[in-house]
């Protein structure tokens, strides 16, 4: 396997370990692999910082939707289905 495969594997694999600690707890082995990852990957550590923001981002939405009752339409739920199915199937 070449040396940029490898990099490629390990940040696609540091990228979902990064996502899955956000619901729920990482393995003692899989802590050890992200942080050894994280150490030496700027990219890496950016998507994490990123997207710890955006997890907050959506949070803080929903307590304010929920104090406000916000609610989506039907129709846009359907339309959001569709291009979610379009998305999936390209």
């Amino acid at each position: 396997m070449g040396v940029l495969k490898k990099i490629q594997r390990n940040c696609k694999q540091a990228t979902l370990l990064l996502e899955k600690k956000v619901y729920q707890p990482l393995t003692f082995r899989e802590v050890i692999e992200l942080r050894i990852h994280l150490a030496g990957c700027s990219l890496c550590r950016l998507y994490g910082k990123q997207s710890a923001m955006i997890n907050d981002m959506v949070q803080q939405l929903f307590r304010d939707s929920e104090s406000e009752n916000y609610k989506l339409s039907d129709e846009f739920k359907r339309a959001l289905q569709l291009r979610i199915e379009e998305e999936l199937n390209k």
